[in-house]
Parts: structure tokens; C-alpha cells; sequence
């Protein structure tokens, strides 16, 4: 998805008055326009990657948040954090499953630490929990 995608769904939110949605959505589209004008002052265009990197770090900065409301007993702003979570996870592509990735690394000639990480990283960017990778390279 780019920004204008973003854009529109944020629109259907608004008509559909779901505040949380259109909050979690303000916040997401800022930081893709951000990226953007970051990407365009070096020359290149923003990556369906970098959509997916800045997804998955609004989700992580929104469940640290969680967290400190958790403490505070802010129920309902913990609730309404909850919900933004989820409408930003929606967007996320689906991550490879702990078997998936264990039949990776079984397909892998060089079976070292360095090599699978960088491999992963390499192919699978965005669609792989790389501390996920970690353990089931431990686990072999």
C-alpha cells in the first residue's frame, strides 16, 4: 500500500466515525510522508519495505505506549490503544510461522548464525520475525 491507500481507507474511517482508526491512521500516514520526503532528498522513492518497516515500528511504538497506560490503570486509553494496534496490524503482511522458517534454514547450505540471519534479512524483510529466526536456529 502507499500513502494515497492509506489515505482513502483513513477517509472511510472518518465517514464510519471510528476515531481510533482514524487517530492510528493520522499518525501512520505522517510517518510514511515523513519517509517520503526523506527518501526523495537522497533520490529514491519510498519501498513497499520501508511501508512495511514503518508499520511494524508505529505497531511497536503503540504497544510501548499500551504499556505505560497499563501501569498508569488508564483503561480506557489502554482500550483505545488496542484498537489502533490492530487497524495498523491489519496492513502488516503475514509473518513466515516458526515451521516455515525451520524449512528455510533446512534448504540453506551454510546453516552458521551470520549466514541464515543475513539471508533472512536479505529475502524475507518485513515477512519474518528475526528474533523468531533466532530461536529456531537455536532450537536445530
Amino acid at each position: 500500500m502507499n500513502i494515497d491507500d492509506f489515505k482513502k481507507v483513513k477517509i472511510e474511517a472518518m465517514k464510519a466515525k471510528d476515531k481510533d482508526a482514524v487517530t492510528a491512521l493520522n499518525a501512520l500516514i505522517n510517518k510514511l510522508m515523513l519517509a517520503g520526503i526523506e527518501k526523495k532528498a537522497v533520490g529514491e522513492t519510498l519501498a513497499d519495505e520501508d511501508v512495511v518497516k514503518i508499520l511494524q515500528k508505529t505497531v511497536n511504538e503503540l504497544t510501548e505506549e499500551r504499556e505505560c497506560f497499563v501501569k498508569a490503570g488508564r483503561e480506557e486509553t489502554v482500550a483505545s490503544l488496542d484498537r489502533q494496534i490492530e487497524t495498523v496490524k491489519r496492513y502488516l503482511p503475514k509473518l513466515l510461522s516458526a515451521d516455515e522458517i525451520k524449512d528455510i534454514i533446512l534448504g540453506l547450505e551454510d546453516k552458521t548464525m551470520p549466514t541464515v540471519m543475513k539471508h533472512f534479512k536479505a529475502n524475507y524483510a518485513g515477512k519474518v520475525d528475526m528474533k523468531l529466526v533466532g530461536e529456531v536456529l537455536r532450537s536445530l
